[in-house]
């Protein structure tokens, strides 16, 4: 599914991974850990490729090569992202994005189809369906946004999830009902997923295959989900 080789980034005066190497399968559920400032939420927008950082490296996607591949055309390819903090869209309603999105991906479904998929995960969600008509993210709560973004999940069915840091914001109950309405997607999908996080609170709900710990820039130790309980009792300073 995702193969990373040799991947190093910088910014202009830092250098935030070095010569990192992750390689991630179908189906898979891979969680890296580390603290704040170590260059987790970079990866993230290294795979999507964010024009801010400068890499050398490979990034394979399902045997293409996706290093230099614009973040629209990555996305078609079946990533999708969901962020600790989702942006606000002024002027453009969840219905709006999602049928443009579908129609450029070929997956076009008449208004009638589209309406009766939505309204279904809004309730599934225990979202008003009024959410779908409403700007993307403006003026939500932390816990609406990340659940407007399930909406997307659900409708555009990626297959490579990437999960940055998706429990900051939320409270228990929130962290729950995005966490088991993401392993639902998992179950019927069975996409690949990336977790990123410092807690191990989520990997409670969505256990991973593979624990990575990145520290100065690389990853530093990989293990099952036994190295989240280290890291939770001992911290990051003994791996």
């Amino acid at each position: 599914m995702l193969n990373i080789k040799n991947l190093s980034v910088d910014t202009e005066d830092k250098k935030i991974l070095n010569n990192l190497n992750l390689n991630i399968n179908d189906g898979e559920i891979h969680a890296i850990m580390g603290p704040n400032g170590v260059g987790k939420s970079t990866l993230c927008k290294v795979i999507l490729n964010d024009k801010n950082y400068k890499k050398s490296g490979t990034i394979i996607l399902n045997d293409k090569d996706i290093t230099n591949e614009e973040t629209y055309q990555i996305a078609k390819d079946g990533v999708f992202l969901l962020n600790q903090n989702p942006i606000e869209l002024e002027g453009i309603t969840n219905a709006e994005m999602l049928r443009t999105t579908l129609n450029a991906q070929g997956k076009k479904l008449n208004i009638f189809e589209f309406s009766k998929k939505a309204k279904e995960i809004c309730n599934e969600l225990n979202i008003p369906e009024n959410f779908l008509h409403r700007e993307i993210n403006l003026g939500m709560s932390g816990g609406e946004k990340k659940k407007n973004e399930l909406i997307h999940l659900w409708m555009l069915e990626p297959s490579f999830i990437i999960l940055d840091e998706i429990d900051s914001g939320l409270d228990v109950d929130a962290l729950k009902v995005v966490s088991e309405s993401i392993m639902k997607y998992y179950e019927k999908f069975k996409p690949s997923i990336l977790i990123i996080t410092h807690h191990k609170k989520i990997l409670e709900y969505i256990k991973p295959d593979f624990v990575h710990i990145l520290k100065d820039g690389t990853i530093k130790k990989s293990g099952d989900y036994s190295l989240a309980n280290y890291v939770e009792e001992n911290g990051f300073n003994n791996i």
